[in-house]
């Protein structure tokens, strides 16, 4: 695949196709498009369909049609990442021929002792890859990025995460390999997502680092959680987006992005609310916080 061309600001959003958008889904592609927009950036459309049996059927083309109900425009075509496979697997068999991953076939019952901290069991043991997961080798570094809301953040991959998963051992790549490749062959410049994904970020900027592609700005908003402090998501019940509601939802994720719209938008199409936001987005209102509980929004 030839790369695609960037200009000086190029955001996306990447949905997973689990099941609809819901508010707190909203939330996080109104801060993509509007800090791409803003600035007269590119806005694309990625589908993080890595996982097949997670996937709900007809939510892709469900998640496109609420976007659209709700006057968001992305450019060019969307990528999928099953269609990536072949770029993954590159680099992937990259990395095990270089000693840089290995093979690991412990299972979740072994790993448990371990609270999600991986104590390389498996880092000299030489098993074949079949039947077994792939784990990259992490160094014993600290990583630190700053963050856009979130400040400065930091990670000692050794000791606070251990070598990482790049391919489950049911064969399917794993999040964090995909997702470096996929925003570096998109040339995105900014990464605009939800704080569930800031500890992930070490270990994404070791693989930047390690296949030697450009580190991304990254802005990490807070994430929409439920009173239980569980996000918002298919697993809690949370409601669909429906187009009825696309103007009052639009403003009231304005207002968790820290935006101040007036109240002349109560009657404004989805699409001038849009083009209010991308005329007045302040990435420095967002509040510096991990969690906003969904009760606490006006």
């Amino acid at each position: 695949m030839t790369a695609i061309a960037s200009p000086t600001y190029i955001g996306r959003f990447a949905p997973t196709p689990s099941g609809h958008l819901h508010f707190g889904s909203l939330v996080a592609a109104l801060a993509s498009y509007l800090d791409a927009r803003s600035v007269g950036g590119r806005w694309l459309m990625r589908m993080e369909d890595l996982d097949p049996p997670r996937e709900e059927p007809g939510a892709q083309a469900a998640i496109l049609k609420a976007l659209e109900s709700y006057g968001f425009e992305w450019d060019g075509e969307m990528v999928r990442q099953s269609d990536r496979h072949e770029a993954y697997a590159e680099v992937l068999n990259r990395l095990f021929n270089h000693g840089l991953a290995y093979a690991c076939t412990c299972s979740r019952k072994q790993l448990e002792p371990y609270h999600g901290i991986y104590p390389g069991l498996c880092r000299n043991a030489g098993h074949g890859t079949e039947d077994a997961a792939i784990r990259l080798r992490v160094p014993e570094l600290e990583y630190h990025f700053i963050d856009r809301v979130q400040g400065e953040y930091r990670q000692h991959l050794g000791r606070e995460v251990g070598d990482f998963v790049i391919r489950r051992r049911d064969g399917l790549y794993a999040y964090q390999l995909a997702v470096v490749l996929d925003d570096a062959w998109q040339g995105i410049t900014d990464i605009v997502r939800g704080a569930d994904l800031l500890d992930s970020t070490p270990r994404q900027l070791y693989l930047q680092e390690l296949l030697g592609l450009r580190q991304p700005r990254y802005l990490h908003i807070p994430l929409i959680t439920q009173p239980d402090g569980n996000k918002l998501g298919k697993s809690y019940r949370s409601p669909p987006l429906t187009e009825d509601q696309a103007t009052p939802l639009l403003l009231r994720a304005l207002r968790a992005l820290g935006q101040k719209p007036g109240t002349e938008l109560a009657d404004a199409s989805p699409r001038e609310v849009l083009n209010w936001g991308i005329a007045h987005w302040d990435a420095s209102l967002i509040p510096r916080t991990l969690n906003l509980p969904e009760a606490q929004l006006q």
